[in-house]
């Protein structure tokens, strides 16, 4: 009998790596920072190929279908109403069983949405002549969209299927993954038009967002969840507890509106009347989305599992204060960001002046971004709020809500594009949203969930003041640019006035949040060194 090796001490496991609301809201920021990156080149590269046009139009107005289809079966919950289940289970160490819910709840619901696709497959055509209204005068602009919708409707499954596998990941504090699909996504849709847009046009822009979603959402997450030991069960059950109780968190969400969704589907409705419109006004809101998407969805995706695990540990004033405080640093950043946007606008859409897109368009685009960006801070923060309901298992009350203002919102959208047009629909967008935001934050407050005196108000009114001084002094130093070298033209002219421009609007507004003694410049240098 051989003599058995002397056991050697186990090494202690690897300590897992995990992220706090601040460096998880940094990673997720970098990460929007880089896709947006990709989406402007993305824009820029596509209006140069189609311009703003009945191609452009159609496939813009594509993504209606598909999007409405998402929002009303999955209802955003896929990732909302998951995170707090899983959250449940992780917190009693029971991850067989969190495991067993999320398999179930992803089974199931793939044959309902499954089902669904196939039916908006079918009546495509008639959703198309209902949704935009300047298409029903215009049958090829009809036909071409209808066709890119049935392309692009597909990418739904994949979309669901990566936010589930999301999920998981969030609540162990894992968003690396989460971090690469919307660069995966920019860069399918880029890599579709470079490598198709000769061979079949606009088509090649609805292949690039199916190969995007597939491999940046349902194939990187769902590798990061069987990574960190998720065991799928593949299982329809209709009646399974877990299945059930998503379902009650997730039908409020389904049956429920929002106008943070239906403004894309009010603006591409009445802008579809106008030939271009709905490129136009895509443009400047793909370009506001930008910055928004840096600051203001990254934060929000960021913020759900922290404020879920303080609030069902029962630690409300924690709750509480912590919503205030990332409501009042993400809104004075906001404001900071909007300065900048509104005092450079010009510039920045002549950036994208290329090809098929003219002078024209870009002055129309960046008087409709100069209005959209009045309102950056209100759209980053409704966010915050939204799932500061979501996380105390109330899907109820913003569904209710965001239902009754979108629509008391439809003659808003109709009076002010029938008097001012497109204008009038980003003033329609400004007003909805404030509309919207202040809603919420007060619904809060008389729940007693979160409390509006945690709004750290003295912070607000310095970084308010230091976006209208660093606007002030942008503005004035790109005219006195333009006084003194008054042949500044073309792309690096532009390049050249933005870099000293933002120079300017930084300094002043770091000059001016260190003379009024604000925090904020220090939490953001803390967080970037955490």
């Amino acid at each position: 009998m051989t003599a058995s090796a002397p056991s050697l001490p186990t090494p202690p496991a690897p300590r897992k790596r995990t992220h706090t609301a601040g460096s998880a809201a940094i990673l997720l920021m970098l990460s929007s920072f880089g896709s947006g990156l990709l989406a402007l080149v993305r824009i820029r590269y596509v209006n140069s190929l189609f311009g703003a046009g009945a191609a452009q139009d159609a496939y813009r107005a594509a993504f209606t279908l598909p999007d409405l289809l998402n929002y009303f079966l999955i209802g955003g919950a896929a990732s909302i109403s998951l995170i707090t289940i899983l959250n449940r289970y992780r917190e009693a160490g029971d991850e067989d069983g969190g495991d067993r819910a999320l398999s179930v709840i992803l089974t199931t619901m793939l044959v309902v949405l499954g089902a669904g696709v196939l039916l908006a497959e079918i009546f495509a055509p008639e959703y198309v002549w209902l949704a935009n209204k300047g298409f029903r005068s215009d049958p090829v602009r009809a036909a071409l969209c209808t066709a890119l919708t049935r392309i692009i409707l597909p990418a739904q499954l994949f979309f669901f299927i990566g936010s589930v596998m999301s999920s998981r990941l969030q609540v162990r504090k894992i968003f690396i993954y989460q971090a690469f699909t919307p660069l995966i996504y920019n860069a399918g849709i880029i890599l579709g038009a470079v490598l198709l847009h000769t061979r079949i046009g606009i088509y090649s822009l609805a292949i690039g967002v199916i190969a995007g979603v597939l491999i940046g959402s349902a194939l990187l997450n769902t590798l990061g969840a069987f990574r960190t030991g998720f065991h799928y069960t593949p299982r329809v059950n209709f009646k399974a507890p877990a299945f059930l109780e998503w379902l009650k968190l997730s039908l409020p969400l389904m049956i429920g509106v929002s106008l943070v969704m239906f403004d894309g589907i009010f603006l591409k409705y009445f802008a579809s009347v106008q030939h271009g419109g709905i490129t136009l006004i895509g443009n400047a809101k793909d370009l506001f989305n930008a910055p928004f998407n840096v600051i203001g969805a990254a934060a929000g995706a960021a913020s759900l599992p922290f404020f879920a695990s303080l609030f069902q540990q029962n630690r409300s004033f924690d709750f509480s204060s912590s919503v205030g405080r990332s409501v009042s640093r993400l809104f004075a950043v906001a404001m900071l960001v909007s300065a900048w946007m509104i005092a450079l606008a010009p510039w920045l859409m002549d950036l994208f002046k290329s090809g098929k897109f003219n002078h024209a368009d870009v002055l129309s685009v960046t008087h409709l971004f100069q209005i959209l960006a009045i309102t950056l801070p209100l759209w980053a923060v409704q966010g915050i709020y939204a799932r500061a309901f979501y996380a105390a298992s109330d899907t109820r009350t913003p569904a209710i809500t965001g239902t009754i203002i979108t629509v008391l919102s439809v003659p808003l959208y109709w009076a002010l594009f029938k008097t001012h047009g497109l204008t009038g629909l980003a003033i329609a967008s400004d007003i909805g949203i404030l509309i919207q935001t202040a809603t919420l934050a007060i619904l809060l407050h008389r729940k007693r969930l979160v409390s509006l005196t945690h709004l750290e108000y003295t912070e607000l009114a310095r970084a308010l003041a230091a976006a209208l001084v660093a606007f002030a002094a942008a503005y004035a130093a790109v005219q006195t640019l333009l006084r003194a070298l008054p042949n500044l033209q073309g792309h690096k002219a532009d390049l050249f006035i933005l870099s000293t421009g933002s120079l300017t609007w930084a300094v002043a507004a770091f000059l001016v949040l260190l003379a009024l003694r604000s925090k904020l410049p220090a939490q953001i240098l803390r967080r970037k060194t955490a």
